[in-house]
């Protein structure tokens, strides 16, 4: 056959390919058209959880600036001063490992609340969570339930609608900014920051509180649900973490399919009806805006608010509730009960991460209870390696960094041990401030003659002379040939 005696090749347009209708003389954009959620208000069990957390997280937040340990702020990350201060700890740079332990912490915490129960993190705690709740509930105060709110927008620009929407805007502005002047709060004594920045002075504290105010404004106020499905990188790998046993908001086909609207008085079953009854509440109270009858989705955080929607429903049915329950997909397959379920969930993979984080959290808190609060760093001075002095003896310079890690002024006894005659030549005796720290240049001698040329290995030893603080270090001693 001839390429011309070929059928002609259809060509389909490109706006035919996208999921908006085309319409003759209108650009239709390559991107799926995003519909504004509108979750309706639920009561309920986890609806209830939701607001506990939403108070005992933020109480944490606002308040904990505010709360004073002695004389200086109870919880302060002083990057300028490089001191953080977390009740009657006082670290310093040097003890950026507990950080990393903190972090391992964090980490095992999200894999094993993830293996036991989902997205438990995402939907009661993450900040994006809790401050979407927290503006939501404004909107809600200001411009009414669901029903109204979608009236208000659908409708025009009145007085009345100029004036919910400024003054929603204002609440939200206002929350915004005390929000990011208690984060900055955490790194700068908050009470004066106030000052500060009424004064204009510190610019980088400004920015900053205006940029957390920026992030928390627009996450929590118009991106939201946006944020859990495309910006957080938790919704993508979560699947790694989830199996079959894997506690999470489930829903029970062979119970609630085919579905249907109905009226209580009929028997469903002879209609051959599901429990279902199509009333749409489960997604209607979703913030992220996904039909959990779907199956599960990777937007769904595991809020269980839908939970608490289909319970009030079965409730007026006079149906059994948990037609979507928190389970597992082997429960809901096999009819397990909740016993059983929940031997399941303890399976080797949750046992081990318990096992490990607790012995992370032990061995943690057992360093810091008996951490030496005193830190020494020592630089040997490049201007003068090793020397003659007077009297017939070999010197070598060093600085001393000594770090008092405690909340009490203290005093340090310098000592040198290593070489034979070796003696400490400037001041042996130093006083360092509360949770200071101080250079002290410190002058070792030796009989010149005593030890052979080349580099020798001492140590200094810095004890606290009115506490139990002992820190030995090494360092070398250089004799020239």
């Amino acid at each position: 056959m001839k390429s011309s005696d070929k059928a002609p090749r259809k060509v389909i347009p490109i706006a035919a390919a996208t999921p908006e209708p085309s319409v003759e003389g209108e650009l239709v954009s390559l991107y799926e058209a995003q519909k504004k959620v509108y979750p309706r208000s639920i009561s309920g069990f986890f609806a209830r959880w939701r607001w506990v957390m939403v108070f005992l997280t933020q109480l944490v937040f606002y308040g904990l600036p505010w709360l004073e340990w002695g004389q200086r702020q109870m919880v302060l990350f002083d990057l300028g001063a490089r001191r953080f201060y977390i009740f009657g700890l006082v670290l310093y740079p040097q003890d950026f490992i507990y950080l990393t332990g903190l972090l391992i912490i964090s980490a095992l915490s999200l894999f094993l609340f993830t293996a036991v129960a989902g997205r438990l993190w995402c939907g009661f705690a993450c900040p994006q969570t809790v401050y979407t709740e927290m503006f939501m509930w404004i909107e809600h105060k200001i411009e009414g339930d669901r029903s109204a709110r979608l009236r208000l927008d659908a409708g025009p620009w009145t007085f009345e609608k100029i004036r919910k929407k400024f003054l929603k805007q204002t609440v939200w502005v206002a929350v915004s900014l005390w929000t990011g002047f208690t984060f900055v709060g955490y790194f700068v004594p908050i009470r004066e920051l106030g000052p500060e920045l009424l004064a204009f002075a510190g610019t980088w504290q400004i920015f900053w509180v205006f940029f957390y105010s920026l992030a928390t404004y627009g996450n929590a106020g118009f991106l939201r649900e946006q944020v859990c499905k495309y910006m957080c990188p938790y919704a993508r790998f979560q699947s790694a973490m989830f199996d079959r046993d894997t506690l999470i908001v489930t829903y029970d086909e062979a119970r609630g399919e085919p579905r249907g609207p109905r009226v209580k008085t009929v028997d469903y079953k002879a209609k051959g009806l599901g429990e279902c009854i199509d009333c749409t509440l489960c997604v209607q109270v979703c913030p992220v805006g996904i039909d959990i009858r779907k199956g599960l989705q990777y937007e769904c955080i595991g809020c269980g608010l839908c939970v608490d929607a289909c319970n009030t429903v079965m409730d007026k049915m006079h149906y059994p509730r948990g037609l979507i329950r928190y389970s597992t997909q082997n429960g809901v397959l096999h009819r397990w009960t909740q016993s059983q379920i929940w031997r399941h969930v303890l399976r080797p993979r949750v046992l081990i991460y318990t096992a490990v984080l607790v012995a992370l959290c032990v061995g943690m808190l057992a360093s810091l209870t008996t951490r030496t609060p005193l830190k020494v760093d020592i630089v040997r001075d490049r201007a003068a390696l090793s020397r003659i002095v007077a009297g017939g003896k070999l010197e070598n310079v060093y600085r001393l960094q000594i770090m008092n890690a405690t909340e009490a002024a203290q005093r340090y006894r310098i000592t040198a041990s290593g070489l034979d005659g070796m003696e400490v030549a400037s001041e042996q005796e130093v006083d360092i401030g509360a949770a200071e720290s101080r250079w002290v240049a410190v002058r070792l001698q030796i009989p010149y003659g005593s030890a052979a040329p080349g580099s020798h290995a001492i140590h200094f030893d810095i004890s606290a002379l009115e506490s139990s603080g002992k820190v030995s270090e090494k360092s070398i001693f250089l004799v020239p040939r």
